[in-house]
């Protein structure tokens, strides 16, 4: 049963060249999703283009603006995923230190920064989402933060892990020591090691394993080997006892600091009696598949919460269907993201957050090709959404992968 929700878009806030049922923002009971905030104009053109420093300051306003129309404010931000174009010339830390700076007294989400060649318009240099929570009531809530020793600092006022309610999110882990040094550079299976290691440091510090995650998104260096992919996959895997989470795989062109080749962020749920909570999984019959058996499942269902991790245009046999074809390849994805969500009763009007990664450069052209037709998959008004270009996907011909979190009624879990 779909759950009552909210919408924000401010008067005068950015907009898409081309009309979209997505919304900027999205409320649902305590949970508020904002999708990827740029600097635009309402007409769809860059601001400030080249500017990374005051391109972050307006699309953090622009966040602000967005949860003000829910009566909320930056304060209630849990976790921040900032996306930034960097070809190894800009400070990471430095950037997120500018994020941080632009955050009122009393926030401390936890935050994962991704390092990219391009984002999707020409002078557009940043694009932040944001989850933030707060009472249905209108009251804040109450939070616990987390900064193990042992892990890499992280600039004011960001923390290494949030946990708000039933909800954890862990802040994007690599395999820095705690002086900020990058761990075994270049080597990707030490590395995998070494961040699923931090992230249960993170976790435990709220009671809390790896067991509990529901949902994780893996940045890797793409200069790995298939080998390589292969032998980071399993140790990861190893820390998740089957059926695990939802999981979405990124590459990427370049990780900071130098010599990092593995990033991941988690989001974990745990009762607030510290008890693990039940969950469901689904795994349609027929659906596309990994190259090696992995404990992920397509879809998970945790209370109200559903997690369907990355879906792609593949056979069940890892092989692409329609290759280097976006349209083509976005309506399978949609028809498989529907196929999983109707396991758990639920439809893509249920759909909250839509996370949309493409591979065909930079420039309108390839954002539009599949932002419309996701755009028409929703009634509207319909869910939040960031659109973010990499150079290549996981396989060769593959253009598009689609991560969703969506919410629904629970039901009682056998």
């Amino acid at each position: 049963m779909t759950l009552a929700r909210t919408h924000s878009w401010p008067e005068g806030h950015w907009d898409w060249p081309i009309h979209l049922s997505h919304k900027h923002g999205l409320r649902c009971g305590d949970m508020i999703f904002v999708g990827g905030q740029v600097d635009l104009d309402s007409s769809g053109n860059v601001r400030h283009g080249g500017d990374l420093a005051t391109q972050t300051v307006e699309v953090m306003a622009y966040m602000g603006r967005v949860l003000e129309g829910f009566d909320t404010d930056l304060a209630d931000v849990v976790m921040l995923t900032a996306f930034y174009v960097n070809d190894g010339t800009v400070d990471e830390d430095a950037f997120l230190a500018s994020v941080g700076a632009t955050l009122p007294p009393g926030a401390a989400p936890a935050i994962t920064a991704v390092a990219l060649p391009y984002l999707a318009y020409e002078g557009m240099l940043v694009e932040i989402e944001a989850t933030a929570m707060r009472g249905a009531d209108g009251a804040r809530l109450t939070r616990e933060i987390a900064s193990p020793d042992g892990l890499v600092p992280l600039p004011a006022p960001f923390v290494q892990g949030v946990r708000c309610g039933e909800m954890i999110f862990v802040s994007g882990q690599s395999a820095r020591d705690a002086g900020g040094a990058v761990v075994s550079p270049g080597d990707v299976l030490a590395q995998s090691e070494m961040l699923m290691e931090n992230i249960g440091t993170v976790l435990a510090a709220f009671g809390a394993d790896h067991n509990d995650a529901v949902r994780f998104r893996m940045y890797y260096a793409a200069g790995a080997t298939a080998d390589d992919w292969e032998g980071a996959a399993r140790v990861r895997a190893s820390y998740f006892t089957e059926p695990g989470p939802a999981a979405t795989g990124l590459p990427v062109e370049y990780l900071a600091p130098e010599g990092s080749m593995a990033r991941m962020e988690i989001i974990a749920m745990m009762d607030t009696d510290g008890e693990r909570l039940p969950r469901e999984h689904v795994w349609p019959e027929g659906h596309w598949d990994w190259p090696i058996h992995l404990p992920y499942k397509h879809g998970l269902k945790c209370g109200n919460m559903i997690y369907v991790g990355g879906q792609v245009s593949l056979t069940p046999k890892a092989e692409v269907i329609d290759p280097d074809d976006m349209p083509a390849q976005t309506h399978t994805s949609m028809a498989n993201i529907a196929t999983v969500l109707a396991l758990f009763g639920a439809e893509l009007d249920d759909i909250v957050k839509v996370g949309a990664f493409y591979s065909a450069g930079c420039g309108p052209e390839a954002l539009h090709a599949n932002l419309r037709i996701r755009s028409d998959s929703f009634t509207e008004p319909g869910p939040a959404t960031t659109g973010i270009p990499l150079s290549y996907l996981a396989f060769p011909g593959m253009v598009v992968e689609f991560e969703i979190m969506a919410m629904a009624e629970p039901k009682e879990l056998s």
